[in-house]
Protein backbone atom coordinates (compact mmCIF):
# COMPACT_ATOMS: atom_id res chain seq x y z
CA UNK A 1 0.00 0.00 0.00
CA UNK A 2 2.79 2.43 0.87
CA UNK A 3 4.59 1.75 -2.40
CA UNK A 4 1.37 2.33 -4.36
CA UNK A 5 0.74 5.54 -2.39
CA UNK A 6 4.23 6.86 -3.12
CA UNK A 7 4.01 5.98 -6.80
CA UNK A 8 0.43 7.02 -7.56
CA UNK A 9 -0.73 9.66 -5.07
CA UNK A 10 2.38 11.73 -4.50
CA UNK A 11 2.97 14.15 -7.33
CA UNK A 12 -0.38 13.35 -8.97
CA UNK A 13 -1.79 16.15 -11.14
CA UNK A 14 -5.46 16.44 -12.18
CA UNK A 15 -6.47 16.65 -15.82
CA UNK A 16 -8.96 19.39 -14.94
CA UNK A 17 -7.62 21.46 -12.04
CA UNK A 18 -9.76 24.15 -10.42
CA UNK A 19 -9.78 27.51 -12.17
CA UNK A 20 -6.69 29.50 -11.25
CA UNK A 21 -4.83 26.52 -9.76
CA UNK A 22 -1.59 25.54 -11.49
CA UNK A 23 0.54 22.43 -11.01
CA UNK A 24 4.17 23.12 -11.85
CA UNK A 25 7.11 20.74 -11.95
CA UNK A 26 10.10 22.54 -10.50
CA UNK A 27 13.13 20.31 -10.28
CA UNK A 28 12.17 17.12 -8.42
CA UNK A 29 9.07 18.53 -6.66
CA UNK A 30 5.51 19.42 -7.62
CA UNK A 31 4.54 23.01 -6.84
CA UNK A 32 0.85 23.91 -6.63
CA UNK A 33 -0.07 27.58 -6.99
CA UNK A 34 -3.44 29.29 -6.68
CA UNK A 35 -4.91 27.59 -3.61
CA UNK A 36 -5.47 29.26 -0.24
CA UNK A 37 -1.76 28.62 0.35
CA UNK A 38 0.96 27.16 -1.83
CA UNK A 39 1.86 23.49 -1.64
CA UNK A 40 5.09 21.64 -2.32
CA UNK A 41 4.58 17.91 -2.82
CA UNK A 42 7.94 16.12 -3.05
CA UNK A 43 8.81 12.53 -3.94
CA UNK A 44 10.12 10.18 -1.26
CA UNK A 45 13.63 11.34 -2.13
CA UNK A 46 14.44 14.44 -4.18
CA UNK A 47 17.94 13.06 -4.74
CA UNK A 48 19.42 16.26 -3.30
CA UNK A 49 21.59 16.57 -0.24
CA UNK A 50 23.22 19.31 1.81
CA UNK A 51 23.50 22.71 0.15
CA UNK A 52 21.65 21.52 -2.97
CA UNK A 53 18.61 20.56 -0.90
CA UNK A 54 18.81 23.86 0.99
CA UNK A 55 18.80 25.70 -2.33
CA UNK A 56 15.67 23.84 -3.48
CA UNK A 57 13.88 24.66 -0.22
CA UNK A 58 14.75 28.35 -0.23
CA UNK A 59 13.86 28.67 -3.92
CA UNK A 60 10.33 27.42 -3.22
CA UNK A 61 10.03 29.61 -0.12
CA UNK A 62 11.20 32.67 -2.03
CA UNK A 63 8.85 31.95 -4.95
CA UNK A 64 5.85 32.23 -2.66
CA UNK A 65 7.38 35.11 -0.69
CA UNK A 66 7.39 37.22 -3.84
CA UNK A 67 3.68 36.44 -4.18
CA UNK A 68 3.03 37.35 -0.55
CA UNK A 69 1.65 33.87 0.10
CA UNK A 70 2.20 31.12 2.64
CA UNK A 71 3.49 27.75 1.45
CA UNK A 72 3.31 24.22 2.86
CA UNK A 73 6.02 21.63 2.28
CA UNK A 74 4.28 18.29 2.82
CA UNK A 75 6.62 15.75 4.45
CA UNK A 76 6.14 12.08 5.24
CA UNK A 77 7.93 10.14 7.96
CA UNK A 78 9.78 7.88 5.52
CA UNK A 79 11.08 10.71 3.31
CA UNK A 80 14.79 11.00 2.63
CA UNK A 81 17.15 12.45 3.60
CA UNK A 82 16.45 12.12 7.32
CA UNK A 83 17.56 15.70 7.98
CA UNK A 84 14.90 17.23 5.69
CA UNK A 85 12.79 18.50 8.64
CA UNK A 86 15.82 20.22 10.16
CA UNK A 87 16.60 21.90 6.86
CA UNK A 88 13.01 23.11 6.54
CA UNK A 89 13.20 24.53 10.07
CA UNK A 90 16.44 26.31 9.20
CA UNK A 91 14.70 27.90 6.20
CA UNK A 92 11.95 29.33 8.41
CA UNK A 93 9.28 26.65 8.02
CA UNK A 94 7.22 25.65 11.07
CA UNK A 95 5.67 22.19 11.60
CA UNK A 96 1.93 21.86 12.07
CA UNK A 97 0.16 18.86 13.60
CA UNK A 98 1.31 15.45 12.41
CA UNK A 99 -1.38 13.24 10.88
CA UNK A 100 -1.43 9.52 10.12
CA UNK A 101 -1.68 8.36 6.51
CA UNK A 102 -4.20 5.52 6.45
CA UNK A 103 -5.23 3.41 3.47
CA UNK A 104 -8.25 1.15 3.21
CA UNK A 105 -9.64 -1.22 0.61
CA UNK A 106 -12.75 0.29 -0.98
CA UNK A 107 -14.62 -3.04 -1.15
CA UNK A 108 -14.24 -3.48 2.59
CA UNK A 109 -15.45 0.04 3.43
CA UNK A 110 -18.37 0.30 1.00
CA UNK A 111 -21.14 -0.68 3.41
CA UNK A 112 -24.58 0.86 3.96
CA UNK A 113 -24.21 3.99 6.14
CA UNK A 114 -25.64 3.56 9.63
CA UNK A 115 -26.97 6.92 10.78
CA UNK A 116 -28.39 7.94 14.16
CA UNK A 117 -32.06 8.86 14.26
CA UNK A 118 -32.80 12.25 12.81
CA UNK A 119 -29.63 12.48 10.69
CA UNK A 120 -29.63 12.33 6.91
CA UNK A 121 -26.90 12.45 4.26
CA UNK A 122 -27.11 14.58 1.14
CA UNK A 123 -24.69 15.21 -1.72
CA UNK A 124 -24.33 18.92 -2.44
CA UNK A 125 -22.67 21.20 -4.97
CA UNK A 126 -24.45 24.56 -4.70
CA UNK A 127 -22.60 27.59 -3.40
CA UNK A 128 -25.02 28.14 -0.50
CA UNK A 129 -24.45 24.62 0.82
CA UNK A 130 -20.68 24.95 0.43
CA UNK A 131 -20.75 28.18 2.42
CA UNK A 132 -22.70 26.38 5.16
CA UNK A 133 -19.99 23.71 5.20
CA UNK A 134 -17.26 26.35 5.55
CA UNK A 135 -19.15 27.94 8.43
CA UNK A 136 -19.47 24.61 10.26
CA UNK A 137 -15.80 23.78 9.70
CA UNK A 138 -14.84 27.20 11.04
CA UNK A 139 -16.99 26.57 14.10
CA UNK A 140 -15.52 23.12 14.75
CA UNK A 141 -11.90 24.23 14.40
CA UNK A 142 -12.35 27.71 15.89
CA UNK A 143 -10.59 29.21 12.88
CA UNK A 144 -11.50 31.20 9.78
CA UNK A 145 -12.03 28.54 7.12
CA UNK A 146 -14.27 30.68 4.93
CA UNK A 147 -11.88 30.02 2.02
CA UNK A 148 -13.12 26.43 1.99
CA UNK A 149 -16.39 27.37 0.24
CA UNK A 150 -14.55 28.80 -2.77
CA UNK A 151 -12.06 25.92 -2.76
CA UNK A 152 -14.80 23.29 -2.90
CA UNK A 153 -16.81 25.26 -5.44
CA UNK A 154 -13.77 25.50 -7.73
CA UNK A 155 -13.07 21.78 -7.40
CA UNK A 156 -16.64 20.73 -8.14
CA UNK A 157 -16.94 23.18 -11.03
CA UNK A 158 -13.71 21.95 -12.64
CA UNK A 159 -14.30 18.21 -12.26
CA UNK A 160 -17.86 17.46 -11.09
CA UNK A 161 -17.46 13.71 -11.69
CA UNK A 162 -14.33 13.51 -9.55
CA UNK A 163 -15.45 15.34 -6.39
CA UNK A 164 -18.40 14.36 -4.20
CA UNK A 165 -19.30 16.62 -1.28
CA UNK A 166 -21.64 15.24 1.39
CA UNK A 167 -23.36 16.86 4.33
CA UNK A 168 -24.91 15.24 7.37
CA UNK A 169 -27.96 17.23 8.42
CA UNK A 170 -30.34 17.39 11.36
CA UNK A 171 -33.58 19.23 10.61
CA UNK A 172 -31.83 21.07 7.78
CA UNK A 173 -28.81 22.06 9.89
CA UNK A 174 -25.37 20.85 8.81
CA UNK A 175 -23.66 18.94 11.64
CA UNK A 176 -20.86 17.38 9.59
CA UNK A 177 -19.48 17.45 6.07
CA UNK A 178 -16.97 15.41 4.10
CA UNK A 179 -15.82 15.04 0.54
CA UNK A 180 -14.41 12.37 -1.74
CA UNK A 181 -11.72 13.36 -4.26
CA UNK A 182 -11.05 10.81 -6.99
CA UNK A 183 -7.65 10.67 -8.67
CA UNK A 184 -8.27 9.40 -12.22
CA UNK A 185 -5.40 7.36 -13.58
CA UNK A 186 -4.63 5.91 -10.14
CA UNK A 187 -6.26 3.32 -7.92
CA UNK A 188 -6.87 5.90 -5.20
CA UNK A 189 -9.40 8.39 -3.94
CA UNK A 190 -8.89 10.74 -1.00
CA UNK A 191 -11.23 11.26 1.94
CA UNK A 192 -11.27 14.80 3.35
CA UNK A 193 -13.29 16.66 5.94
CA UNK A 194 -15.49 14.73 8.31
CA UNK A 195 -15.35 17.16 11.24
CA UNK A 196 -18.55 17.04 13.29
CA UNK A 197 -20.04 19.63 15.65
CA UNK A 198 -19.45 18.67 19.27
CA UNK A 199 -23.08 17.87 20.14
CA UNK A 200 -23.20 15.12 17.47
CA UNK A 201 -19.82 13.46 17.93
CA UNK A 202 -19.56 9.83 18.97
CA UNK A 203 -22.80 8.80 17.26
CA UNK A 204 -21.43 7.19 14.10
CA UNK A 205 -21.79 10.10 11.67
CA UNK A 206 -18.12 10.04 10.68
CA UNK A 207 -18.28 6.29 9.99
CA UNK A 208 -21.43 6.78 7.91
CA UNK A 209 -19.75 9.46 5.81
CA UNK A 210 -16.79 7.13 5.19
CA UNK A 211 -19.11 4.30 4.19
CA UNK A 212 -21.13 6.42 1.78
CA UNK A 213 -18.03 7.86 0.13
CA UNK A 214 -16.64 4.34 -0.19
CA UNK A 215 -19.84 3.31 -1.99
CA UNK A 216 -19.36 6.18 -4.44
CA UNK A 217 -15.71 5.23 -4.95
CA UNK A 218 -16.64 1.59 -5.57
CA UNK A 219 -19.03 2.69 -8.30
CA UNK A 220 -16.07 4.38 -10.01
CA UNK A 221 -13.78 1.37 -9.79
CA UNK A 222 -11.48 2.84 -7.15
CA UNK A 223 -9.34 0.31 -5.26
CA UNK A 224 -8.04 2.28 -2.27
CA UNK A 225 -9.19 5.10 -0.02
CA UNK A 226 -6.51 7.33 1.52
CA UNK A 227 -6.92 9.55 4.58
CA UNK A 228 -4.62 11.98 6.37
CA UNK A 229 -6.14 11.25 9.76
CA UNK A 230 -6.16 13.33 12.92
CA UNK A 231 -5.82 11.74 16.33
CA UNK A 232 -9.62 11.81 16.69
CA UNK A 233 -10.43 10.02 13.43
CA UNK A 234 -7.53 7.55 13.36
CA UNK A 235 -9.01 5.09 15.93
CA UNK A 236 -12.35 5.04 14.10
CA UNK A 237 -10.70 4.34 10.75
CA UNK A 238 -8.43 1.63 12.17
CA UNK A 239 -11.47 -0.13 13.63
CA UNK A 240 -13.05 0.02 10.18
CA UNK A 241 -10.02 -1.74 8.69
CA UNK A 242 -7.81 1.09 7.47
CA UNK A 243 -4.06 0.45 7.70
CA UNK A 244 -1.43 2.93 8.87
CA UNK A 245 1.34 3.28 6.28
CA UNK A 246 3.21 6.43 7.40
CA UNK A 247 2.67 9.83 8.97
CA UNK A 248 2.62 13.26 7.37
CA UNK A 249 3.63 16.61 8.80
CA UNK A 250 3.07 19.91 6.98
CA UNK A 251 5.92 22.40 7.32
CA UNK A 252 4.56 25.88 6.69
CA UNK A 253 6.28 29.15 5.87
CA UNK A 254 4.30 32.38 6.19
CA UNK A 255 5.27 35.77 4.84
Amino acid sequence: MLAAYDQQVRGWTPTHPPHGVHHQRTGPVLRIVGQHRGLIDPPVDTGLRGADLDQLITAQRDFFATRGEAVEWKTRAHDQPADLPQRLLAAGFTPEDTETVLIGAVEQMATDPLLPAGVSLRQVSGRADLERIAAVQSQVWNADLSWLAEDLHARVSAAPDDVAVLVAEVEGRVVSAAWLVLKPGTGFAGLWGGSTVSAWRGRGIYRALVARRAQLALQRGVRYLQVDASGDSKPILVRMGFVEVTTTTPYVWKS
